[in-house]
């Protein structure tokens, strides 16, 4: 009798599951995956790849740290995301819509300057380096902002979860492309150490690895150039400059105010140090391989491709966590595997040049870090007012990684004085404020657009 009856309610379960996974195979959902894949591909090849490329090349560790503020062009892509959100481009915005107009322009300025990170040697030309690189992450954070207004424009909320989670899967996809193909394409160009001299940083080898990466960005522009332009509210022409500055600027930070009010201090606090261990250790990571002896084969295979692997995995699991359990707690199991999983690396400092000990590292590492980035974009992603999608988005993602990517800065001379180990569980405990701040995150109620 027992069995009769809960029969058709396992039935209904295992449907809402299905249903849950189905989104997966959407038409936007796809699109995601491979306009994620351009925005993942530029962000290594400016902060971990350069700083693996950097080091190789006998740059010290207190410089690559210093040039990992390079990155904070994203912490500050705010500024201009009112121009990207509501400025047409003269011919590419009646050609294919503001959001994909955009999206092309900066896809073809990231493909620009990593052509130029590629001519440049960093061992002799190190500011030239750093002027492209400081391109390329102004593009990428432009790209940003247009690609999060287009993901958020091209679903309704329950879907959002789904796409980010399609987003990190492309994302994660183009970091294994731009971190071990990087990686393994320049140690297959390199010569033999007995036929340079010296075993070590050779530029043409590095050259052919970013000239490939930089052909690589067609990956987004054919997408853009085949995908429909999402709907979006038609907007009303301002009567003046003061009107339009209004209506792009202040409006879209005084909406976001007014929906929330005093819990918005909360929740940008939330915001700002939700990825800091992450970031903060991230810049290290790649010094941190190249000291203990691993090679860029070694590196290539386990951190940048089974390690992404381990991501995607992750991102995927958040996502329909997300979907079955709540945003929030994934949330919060996110704050806690991120954080734990740096003590880790702790040990692996202590423990030598050891591939399966990496292995385990890399393994939880990871895996905590695409359930955390997956439940996150799906939080910002429900705090933004679809009219003001671009900017709103960008003004999270850029607190996001605003103070995270300051203090990454100091790592290297952090390092320098106090060791890796002291290192990496000082980023562990970076993490412990972000669990009070996801606690007290979770009882704000939602609250309507306007």
């Amino acid at each position: 009798m027992s069995d009769n009856i809960t029969a058709p309610a396992r039935t209904g379960r295992f449907d809402e599951w299905v249903s849950a996974l189905r989104v997966y195979l959407e038409p936007a959902t796809w699109r995601m995956l491979f306009l994620g894949f351009s925005a993942g591909l530029p962000l290594l090849l400016v902060l971990g790849t350069l700083s693996f490329r950097l080091r190789e090349a006998g740059i010290d560790r207190t410089t690559i740290g210093y040039l990992s503020w390079v990155g904070l062009a994203y912490g500050f892509k705010w500024a201009w995301a009112p121009l990207v959100d509501r400025l047409p481009l003269p011919g590419l915005t009646r050609w294919l819509g503001r959001r994909r107009s955009w999206l092309l322009l900066s896809q073809a300025a990231v493909a620009a300057g990593l052509v130029g990170m590629a001519l440049v040697d960093p061992r002799t030309q190190l500011q030239a380096v750093v002027g492209f690189a400081l391109l390329v992450a102004f593009a990428s954070a432009t790209q940003d902002i247009a690609l999060d207004a287009f993901r958020i424009e091209s679903a309704d909320t329950e879907r959002q979860a789904a796409l980010a989670a399609a987003y990190q899967t492309g994302y994660r996809l183009a970091m294994i492309w731009s971190g071990a193909g990087v990686l393994w394409l320049a140690a297959r160009a390199e010569l033999p150490a007995a036929a340079v001299g010296a075993a070590g940083h050779q530029q043409a080898a590095w050259q052919l690895a970013y000239l490939v990466m930089a052909a690589s960005m067609a990956v987004g522009l054919l997408t853009v150039l085949l995908s429909p332009e999402p709907l979006r509210r038609a907007l009303p022409p301002p009567r003046n400059l003061a009107g339009w500055m209004r209506e792009a600027v202040v409006e879209p930070f005084a909406d976001f105010i007014r929906r929330y009010r005093w819990q918005a201090a909360l929740i940008l606090a939330l915001i700002a140090v939700y990825r800091i261990s992450d970031v903060v250790m991230g810049i290290m990571a790649n010094p941190f391989y190249v000291d203990m002896g691993y090679s860029k084969d070694e590196v290539a295979a386990v951190s940048k491709a089974y390690g992404v692997a381990m991501t995607l995995l992750g991102a995927f699991v958040g996502g329909v966590l997300a979907l079955r359990l709540g945003v929030m707690r994934v949330l919060m199991l996110g704050a806690v595997l991120s954080a734990g999983s740096n003590l880790l690396f702790a040990w692996l400092a202590g423990h030598g040049h050891d591939l399966r000990a990496l292995v385990l590292v890399i393994s939880a590492d990871n895996l905590a870090s695409g359930i955390a980035s997956a439940a996150f974009i799906a939080y910002l992603s429900g705090l933004t007012n679809v009219s003001y999608s671009a900017t709103q988005y960008a003004l999270f993602s850029s607190i996001m990684l605003l103070l995270p990517k300051w203090l990454a800065g100091f790592s290297g001379q952090f390092v320098d004085h106090f060791g890796y180990g002291s290192f990496f569980i000082t980023t562990a405990c970076l993490g412990l404020p972000v669990l009070v701040l996801v606690a007290l995150a979770a009882r704000v109620r939602p609250a309507a657009p306007s």
